[in-house]
């Protein structure tokens, strides 16, 4: 059944090109939409963070994307499943982030933290609670780990 969306802000600076690691320092802008009016900001700037859903626009659809992988293609790394990563090229090119918020303007939301590049679509942005994170241990793989050491 197919669905409809529409993006409600995009991502202005930050970087412009897909680098896979370093994004912690990384400044960017979300701009609303022209259609989405100033009040849906109102009462954002009493938290911390915001999770970011936008649309991988420049990346491959799951299928032609095989379905498993090495995650980056690194040789050491076990072969997983799509929904055993977090790869840009998604079945339906949805990706999520969590972002540092820095400030918050009329229009515009400027975050730290954003591994998004310039012009993706945003198709929704949701403040962190405290309680909204994982509840109980956390387990990763340990290729997870090593992916991530430099990630930000």
């Amino acid at each position: 059944m197919p669905y409809e969306v529409r993006a409600v802000a995009h991502v202005v600076g930050g970087r412009s090109a897909v680098v896979d690691d370093g994004w912690g320092p990384v400044r960017a802008t979300l701009v609303l939409a022209p259609e989405v009016p100033a009040e849906a900001l109102v009462g954002l700037t009493e938290f911390s963070h915001v999770e970011v859903v936008a649309l991988a626009d420049r990346a491959s659809d799951v299928p032609p994307a095989p379905w498993r992988r090495r995650p980056r293609g690194h040789p050491a790394w076990p072969e997983v499943g799509i929904f055993a990563q977090r790869n840009k090229d998604r079945p339906n090119r949805l990706l999520v982030s969590v972002a540092a918020l820095v400030r918050v303007t009329t229009h515009a939301i400027e975050v730290e933290g954003l591994d998004l590049v310039e012009g993706t679509p945003i198709l929704d942005i949701k403040p962190v609670f405290a309680w909204s994170g994982p509840r109980g241990p956390l387990r990763t793989a340990r290729w997870s780990d090593e992916l991530g050491a430099a990630y930000y």
